[in-house]
């Protein structure tokens, strides 16, 4: 059985920073890659980034480039995300995805097969 469980999620302000992680199970990453979604309120969701250890694979929305990094424990199975230099338009519940598309046709808009149940991050200004 496939599971994500996000944790990290929680309040800062504005120009602090998080560290998410993403613990899998159910697979290994030469099965699927694994990425963010993010949703707000009111929002589409939006894919935030995601990393394909299997071949090196990595790509950010234009939003967060520069400020967020992904990164893997590939025995662990886990995906982290660091998030510098946070914004208010950052906030939303923030999810991690086993994605087959983690791949420059697709970049960070990337289609998924299956999500966690997400993590809260507010970023107050």
């Amino acid at each position: 059985e496939v599971q994500l469980v996000e944790s990290g999620g929680a309040l800062v302000q504005a120009g602090g920073s998080l560290r998410l992680s993403c613990a899998a199970s159910g697979f290994t990453f030469d099965d699927y890659a694994i990425g963010w979604v993010r949703q707000a309120p009111g929002k589409e969701r939006e894919g935030v980034s995601c990393i394909s250890p299997h071949d090196g694979g990595i790509f950010y929305a234009d939003s967060v480039k520069g400020r967020f990094t992904i990164s893997s424990d590939n025995a662990n199975v886990t995906v982290y995300l660091q998030m510098n230099s946070l914004k208010p338009e950052d906030t939303a519940v923030y999810y991690c995805a086993a994605t087959h598309y983690c791949y420059s046709g697709y970049g960070a808009n990337f289609p998924y097969d299956y999500r966690g149940q997400g993590t809260q991050v507010t970023v107050s200004s």
